[in-house]
C-alpha cells in the first residue's frame, strides 16, 4: 500500500507540474507533514444549503456544545421556499480572532436548488474564499458548474477548488436490472472547471485550506468499516473526460469496478479549547476511519463534533451498532447526521448517546465554539 501511495504522489506531482493535460491550473498548496501544527480557529458556523430534507417546523434542540438556528417557511416572497434534494452543500464560516474565512463545501445535485437556497438564506456566492469537493458523486458536485456560470465573474480573481484527488474526476456508473449493464451517474468534467478559470488543488495529502481548515488527505482504512453499496467507477479517460489512468493499477483501469472512493476526503477544523470538527460529506471511507485520520493528521485527540453524511442508511443492524459504539468511545460532544446518514443511524445514536445528537435539515445553521 505504501508503494502504491508513493507512486500516486509522484504522479500527482508530475501532473500538477504539467498543468494536468493543459486544462486545469494546479496551484501550490500547504500540505501537512507528520507532527505539523494544524490551524486553530475560535468559532465555526455551518449553514446547511442543501440536505435531503427540510422541516419548516423542526424545533429539536441539540447538545449545549452547539447553538442551532432553524429556518422555517416564511420568506419575503411567499411563493418561494427552500428546496431539498438528495445531496449536500454546506456554507462554512470560521473566525480566528479578527480573521474570517468562508468555504463552500459541496454543491448539491442541481444548481437551481443550490442557487435558490443561497438567495433565500442570504448567502453571497461571490464571498467564498475557497470551494471544496468531497468526492466524485453527482449529488455533491452537481451544482458546481451552474454556480460558476452565474457567479464566477463576481468572485475573486483566482478562486481555488480543493478536490480529494484524481479519483474525483473518474466516471461513475450504477448497475441496472439487466446483468452486465450500467447506467450513467455523471462525471466531474475538468474542462468545464478550467473554462471558468478556477484553480484546482488535489488533496491526496492532508492540505491546509485558507489558513483555517484542513483536509484529511487519503483516508486510511483501519476500522471494521467497509464501503457499503454505492456506485461503480471507470478509471480512464475518453474524449478528454475522466481521470488519468496513470494513478491506478492495470487491474483498476477501463472496466467498471466497485467504487472504493480512494480519494474521498473529510474537511476538518480545530476549534480552540474544544477540539476537532470532522465533516464527512458522505463517509464512504467510514466515519471512524475519517475521525482517526483527522486525529493522526492534526495530533488533536479530542473530537468536538462530527457532521455530514455518513452513508449508513444501507447498513445492517449489527454493523451499525458497532460503528455507533466505536463513535461513542471517541466521545464526541456533538453528532450532526445529514444527507445519507440514515434514520437507522439517528435512532441508534438516540439509543447509545442521546445527549450528543443534533438533527439537521436544509436551512439549519450550527454554530460551534460560541
Amino acid at each position: 500500500m505504501e508503494t502504491r501511495t508513493t507512486r500516486r504522489s509522484f504522479v500527482l506531482g508530475s501532473v500538477a507540474a504539467l498543468g494536468s493535460f493543459g486544462l486545469l491550473k494546479h496551484v501550490p498548496a500547504t500540505t501537512l507533514s507528520p507532527g505539523a501544527t494544524v490551524p486553530t480557529i475560535d468559532t465555526l458556523s455551518m449553514k446547511v444549503l442543501i440536505d435531503s430534507n427540510h422541516d419548516s417546523m423542526l424545533q429539536a434542540r441539540g447538545p449545549k456544545a452547539v447553538r442551532i438556528k432553524r429556518t422555517g417557511a416564511a420568506f419575503s416572497d411567499p411563493r418561494r421556499t427552500l428546496h431539498s434534494q438528495w445531496g449536500l452543500s454546506l456554507a462554512l464560516e470560521s473566525k480566528a480572532g479578527a480573521d474570517t474565512r468562508r468555504i463552500l463545501l459541496d454543491f448539491g445535485w442541481t444548481p437551481e436548488a443550490l442557487l435558490g437556497n443561497m438567495e433565500l438564506l442570504g448567502v453571497d456566492p461571490t464571498r467564498f474564499n475557497a470551494m471544496v469537493v468531497s468526492h466524485g458523486h453527482f449529488d455533491h458536485y452537481g451544482g458546481l458548474i451552474g454556480l460558476l456560470a452565474k457567479y464566477r465573474a463576481g468572485m475573486k480573481s483566482d478562486p481555488t477548488l480543493y478536490v480529494g484527488g484524481e479519483d474525483n474526476f473518474c466516471e461513475r456508473k450504477r448497475r441496472t436490472a439487466t446483468p452486465g449493464h450500467f447506467a450513467e451517474m455523471g462525471v466531474l468534467d475538468r474542462r468545464e472547471i478550467a473554462a471558468h478559470r478556477v484553480n484546482v488543488v488535489l488533496c491526496e495529502k492532508p492540505t491546509v485550506i485558507e489558513g483555517h481548515a484542513f483536509t484529511t488527505g487519503v483516508i486510511k482504512r483501519t476500522s471494521i468499516e467497509k464501503v457499503l453499496p454505492n456506485s461503480m467507477v471507470v478509471r480512464g479517460m475518453k474524449d478528454g473526460v475522466g481521470c488519468n489512468v496513470s494513478h491506478f493499477s492495470e487491474a483498476e483501469r477501463g472496466t467498471p469496478v466497485h467504487d472504493e472512493h480512494i480519494h474521498e476526503h473529510a474537511t476538518c477544523f480545530n476549534i480552540r479549547d474544544r477540539g476537532l470538527v470532522v465533516i464527512s460529506s458522505c463517509g464512504h471511507a467510514g466515519i471512524i476511519n475519517s475521525i482517526r485520520q483527522a486525529m493522526e493528521v492534526s495530533g488533536v485527540r479530542k473530537l468536538h463534533a462530527l457532521a455530514g453524511g455518513f452513508h449508513l442508511g444501507p447498513a445492517p443492524d449489527d454493523y451499525l451498532k458497532q460503528v455507533v459504539s466505536e463513535l461513542k468511545a471517541l466521545n464526541p460532544d456533538v453528532v450532526i447526521p445529514m444527507h445519507c446518514s440514515g434514520m437507522n443511524f439517528v435512532e441508534e445514536v438516540r439509543r447509545q448517546m442521546p445527549d450528543r445528537l443534533a438533527l439537521s435539515a436544509t436551512g439549519s445553521e450550527f454554530m460551534l465554539g460560541v
